[in-house]
């Protein structure tokens, strides 16, 4: 019991912790790169365009973001690098989808965007590709 109240902390439990941020962000945000993949046909026109790129532009970089980006951050390969289109995706999600809406329907985009800074600044950790590959 003593040890559950300690402020110590490993550097295994802190990248296991780390292992499971990946895990839990990437492989949630994943499903939602995947739904834009299979709805481009019909959300090409209308997708948001907070940068005036076009629709189809901004909708292929958040499904690049969505999904490869993310399916990078649980593999733990090129973390920090992987983060930022995510950041960027989450950034506008919220405030230009949502309105900045942190505790209304921004709430899930607010959560994203802290655990991708927290990845950005921490990096993936022990258990990643990163460290297998000497990055």
């Amino acid at each position: 019991m003593k040890k559950i109240f300690s402020t110590r902390y490993t550097d295994n439990g802190v990248s296991f912790a780390l292992l499971l941020l990946r895990l839990a962000l990437g492989g949630l945000m994943i499903p939602h790169g995947v739904q834009k993949l299979m709805k481009f046909g019909q959300w090409s026109a209308t997708f948001s365009d907070p940068f005036h790129i076009g629709h189809s532009t901004s909708l292929v970089l958040v499904i690049f973001a969505e999904l490869f980006c993310a399916a990078f951050i649980v593999l733990g390969l090129m973390t920090r690098l992987a983060c930022i289109p995510l950041i960027v995706a989450m950034s506008v999600a919220l405030f230009h989808a949502h309105k900045g809406q942190i505790f209304g329907d921004g709430e899930h985009a607010a959560l994203y965007l802290a655990g991708f800074v927290a990845l950005l600044f921490t990096g993936p950790g022990k258990v990643s590709m990163d460290r297998l590959i000497g990055k």
